[in-house]
C-alpha cells in the first residue's frame, strides 16, 4: 500500500443520525454510519476501506474468538467551540497500538492506515461528534488473527478495524473502590502493558465481585505480595500524598501506559505540583490517609478522562474522600478539557486537526 488515497469508500444512502440522539448517549452503545476495515495477508496490508458500519463475516474456527490474538486502543475525537473537530494524542495511541502487536505477535499497522484512515472516517462523520459538554467521538481501532485453523501459532492473516461512538462520561460521579488481593491483573514478564482483549476478559469476575460490595472497580495489587499498587480497573490511578502526586511506575511491564496518564503527569507539573511515579504499598497510603495527609485519589483514561474516587476500601479500612473539597483532580479535568475543547492553548501540539 503506497498511501491513504488508496483507502476506498463506500458511503450509506442514509445516515442514521436523525435516528440518535447524542445528549446522554450512554458509552459506546450507538455507533457512527461508517467503520474502516483493512486486511493483512501474505506479509502486507492491502484491501483498505471505508464502508458503511455493519456485521463481519467470521468463521466458527478463527484464531482470534480462540487463542486470543486481539488489540486495541481507546482514543476521542473533540469538538471545539467553533464546531471544528480535532483528535487528542492519535500518534501516541498509534505507537502503543504496535508495541501491543509486537508482544502479541501480530503485525504493525502503518501511520497511513492508522492515521490517515482514522481521520478520513472522522472527516466522514464528523456531523456525529457532540458538541456537548463531557461528550465525545470515542474511536475504537482494534485488530484480530483471521486465519480460520485451530493451532496455537501466531495467525497469518489479520483484520484490522475502525469503529466511531458518540459517548457521554463514563463515570458520571465519583467511584467507590475496593483494593483487590485475591485476582491478579498482570505479572512482570506478561502483557499488562498491552491492550490485548485478554486482560480485559480476566478482569471481570473481580469487578463483578467488588459491584456486589457495592463498589464500582477494583484496584490491583501485584500478583506475588499483594501489597503493591498497580491500576484502578481500566485506569491509571493517582494519589494525592502531602501535596504530591504520587502514580505507580510503569518500569515493571505490569500497568499500561496510558495517554491520559502521560497527559496528566504534564499538566499537573504546569500546576506547579510535583509527581512522583514510584513503588507505592496499600500500607503507605493507608498511613497517610490516618495522618491526614492523603488528600485525594483519581483515576485516568481515555474513556473515563479524570474520575475522582470518593472511597477506597482495603479489608476493613475504609478510606472516604470529600470529593467536594477536592482541588487537584478537578482543576487538571477542567485543563484538559480546556485544551481538548481548543479554549486553551495546546502548548504540546497534543490534537491532530480533522
Amino acid at each position: 500500500m503506497s498511501g491513504v488515497k488508496e483507502i476506498k469508500i463506500t458511503h450509506v444512502e442514509k445516515t442514521r443520525l436523525n435516528d440518535q440522539s447524542l445528549e446522554n448517549a450512554p458509552f459506546g452503545h450507538f455507533f457512527t454510519d461508517h467503520m474502516l476495515v483493512a486486511e493483512y495477508k501474505n506479509g502486507e496490508w492491502s484491501s483498505v476501506e471505508i464502508m458503511p458500519y455493519q456485521p463481519l463475516q467470521l468463521a466458527p474456527s478463527l484464531a482470534a474468538l480462540h487463542y486470543g490474538q486481539s488489540i486495541f486502543e481507546g482514543i476521542k475525537a473533540f469538538k471545539d467551540v467553533a464546531g471544528n473537530v480535532a483528535v487528542f494524542r492519535p500518534y501516541d495511541n498509534l505507537k502503543r497500538f504496535n508495541i501491543s502487536a509486537q508482544r502479541m505477535q501480530m503485525p504493525e499497522v502503518p501511520e497511513e492506515i492508522f492515521i490517515g484512515g482514522m481521520k478520513k472516517l472522522i472527516d466522514l462523520d464528523r456531523n456525529w461528534v457532540p458538541a456537548i459538554a463531557d461528550h465525545s467521538l470515542y474511536i475504537r481501532p482494534f485488530m484480530f488473527a483471521t486465519d480460520a485453523v485451530l493451532g496455537v501459532k501466531p495467525s497469518e492473516t489479520y483484520k484490522f478495524v475502525i469503529i466511531l461512538s458518540p459517548s457521554g462520561p463514563y463515570f458520571s460521579s465519583p467511584m467507590r473502590i475496593y483494593v483487590e488481593e485475591k485476582y491478579t491483573r498482570a505479572v512482570t514478564g506478561g502483557v499488562g502493558f498491552t491492550k490485548n482483549a485478554g486482560n480485559y476478559g480476566a478482569s471481570m469476575q473481580p469487578a463483578v465481585k467488588a459491584r456486589e460490595l457495592g463498589y464500582d472497580q477494583v484496584l490491583w495489587t501485584d500478583a506475588f505480595e499483594h501489597k503493591y499498587l498497580q491500576e484502578v480497573g481500566m485506569m491509571n490511578v493517582f494519589f494525592i500524598l502531602n501535596n504530591v502526586a504520587v502514580t505507580p511506575s510503569l518500569e515493571e511491564g505490569t500497568i499500561l501506559a496510558g495517554i491520559t496518564r502521560n497527559s496528566a503527569i504534564q499538566i499537573l507539573k504546569d500546576m506547579g505540583v510535583k509527581v512522583e511515579e514510584r513503588k507505592i504499598t496499600v500500607d503507605e497510603i493507608i498511613e497517610s490517609y490516618k495522618a491526614n495527609q492523603f488528600t485525594e485519589a483519581f483515576g485516568t483514561g481515555t474513556a473515563a478522562t479524570i474520575s475522582m474516587i470518593k472511597e477506597l476500601r482495603y479489608k476493613d479500612f475504609v478510606m472516604n474522600f470529600n470529593t467536594d473539597e477536592s482541588k487537584v483532580a478537578p482543576e487538571l479535568k477542567q485543563r484538559l478539557d480546556d485544551i481538548r475543547k481548543s479554549t486553551a492553548p495546546d502548548n504540546y501540539n497534543w490534537l491532530v486537526k480533522i
